[in-house]
């Protein structure tokens, strides 16, 4: 699972109290001498595999020998059709696979070599910034909604933080269907560990839905949506279990929904246990230093209202009175209660954890009315060869 550790994981870059947001390392000359140390540094780590990298060196070697055999066979054979006065047709055409095969050859190790470029640049913007970063990830356990879809699931170019709490950038991708129908999905997603569960809340930005309405991989029953004040439903439609309506207010204050609509009005968010997820359907995790700047600002716009959200206790949850004992103090007149053992515990009671699954009925109607009038002229034949 991509879940962090208790504490700083080991071997993780310690960041002063504060670190200055550094976008130099996506864009200035590298060397490519520290290119080629930092990637074999990655496969080392278990950042990349090692096992696909002498496949990949295998192949390309196999297609470079038979590149060089296909030309000399070519070039014997024009000699001897220079010769006879014929076949030099067969000649041409084993230049011209030799020719395809030399440019597919130049494009992998150029498409190669910017992979390793981009890798050791989010590795050195990671650590300018304090952070960490991963090439790839399969199958991250996290509890959002993307990542239970589909098969190869596979989290790519991850950029962790571990102060002042952890967060998450990657990009991310999983494949459904097969053959002609097969799809790659591919997401751009933020997740931030919260220090206590809070109710699964979604808000789907209605400024990148499509066609057919929302873009969120999944559908939500229409009963869990709840309108709140001001524009903000302009700009998110926002589900909530039913019953909890009052605990989403008070985790959506004004001033909250504020920054939201400021700063993130164009990505999905998802709370769902102890995690904040954003998400949006473009990579995350580029070289575009705007792209960060965006991102280092949506969080930070978050980071400061969460000791709200984590003072939230759900009210459904007993308060037991083992629980309320553990590790108290006794109280200086035996009749006054402290006030931390008045409330529930941390957590949230089952209807709570999950929003109830909806139908997405626009592309049914959509494929409906398509269908309506071939489905009447079939109707109407069939009627009229009974009536005859």
């Amino acid at each position: 699972m991509t879940l962090p550790p208790p504490g700083q994981p080991h071997g993780a870059p310690t960041p002063p109290a504060t670190v200055p947001f550094d976008t130099r390392p996506l864009t200035e000359p590298v060397d490519p001498a520290q290119i080629a140390a930092s990637t074999r540094s990655l496969s080392g780590s278990g950042g990349t595999s090692s096992s696909t990298a002498k496949f990949a060196v295998v192949i390309i070697s196999v297609a470079a020998g038979l590149l060089l055999l296909s030309m000399v066979v070519s070039a014997v054979v024009g000699i001897l059709a220079g010769r006879s006065g014929g076949g030099l047709p067969q000649a041409m055409q084993l230049l011209i696979i030799a020719l395809i095969g030399l440019g597919a050859l130049v494009v992998a190790r150029k498409r190669a070599a910017a992979r390793a470029e981009r890798r050791f640049r989010l590795d050195r913007f990671a650590r300018a910034n304090g952070m960490t970063y991963q090439p790839t990830f399969a199958a991250p356990g996290l509890p959002g909604m993307i990542f239970g879809l589909g098969r190869g699931r596979q989290a790519t170019d991850q950029v962790r933080g571990y102060q002042p709490r952890f967060v998450e950038f990657a990009n991310y991708e999983y494949t459904t269907g097969s053959g002609k129908n097969k799809t790659v999905h591919t997401w751009g997603y933020v997740a931030i560990k919260l220090n206590v569960p809070l109710p699964h809340i979604v808000l789907d930005a209605v400024g990148n839905n499509g066609l057919f309405g929302s873009n969120l991989p999944m559908a939500f029953d229409r009963a869990q949506r709840l309108s709140l004040e001001g524009d903000f439903d302009r700009y998110f439609a926002l589900y909530c279990p039913e019953g909890y309506e009052r605990d989403a207010l008070y985790l959506f204050t004004p001033d909250i929904m504020a920054r939201l609509i400021d700063n993130a009005a164009e990505l999905d968010v998802e709370i769902v246990d102890d995690w904040m997820f954003l998400y949006a359907k473009r990579d995350f995790s580029t070289l575009d230093p705007a792209t960060w700047a965006w991102l280092f600002s949506v969080v930070g716009a978050l980071l400061d209202k969460f000791t709200r959200w984590e003072r939230w206790r759900d009210d459904r949850l007993s308060v037991t009175a083992s629980g309320a004992a553990v590790g108290r103090t006794a109280s200086p007149l035996p009749f006054v209660a402290p006030i931390d053992s008045l409330r529930p515990p941390p957590g949230v009671a089952a209807p709570g954890r999950r929003l109830a699954r909806g139908i997405r009925w626009a592309p049914i109607i959509i494929v409906g009315v398509i269908l309506l009038p071939w489905l009447m002229q079939f109707v109407g034949g069939f009627f009229a060869v009974l009536l005859r």
